[in-house]
């Protein structure tokens, strides 16, 4: 679930990237324009996935080889 949410959340940010450089919303120009369902659903995943992602932030960085040591 955390690398599925960082690819989305990627994703998410090259969009964000094109609009502040080329004013250009990828989605909603393949999805129909911002106010279609179908972009909709995609911003909506989209922030679910960054939400997620906030975890990352606090979780415990060892893994499991330096658990096995100790």
């Amino acid at each position: 679930m955390n690398n599925t949410s960082l690819v989305i959340t990627i994703i998410g940010a090259i969009n964000w990237l094109l609009i502040g450089l080329f004013q250009f919303d990828f989605v909603a120009a393949v999805c129909g324009g911002q106010q279609s369902w179908i972009s909709r659903i995609i911003y909506v995943i989209v922030g679910l996935a960054g939400l997620w992602c906030i975890n990352l932030l606090f979780r415990d960085r060892t893994t499991n080889t330096q658990r096995s040591n100790a």
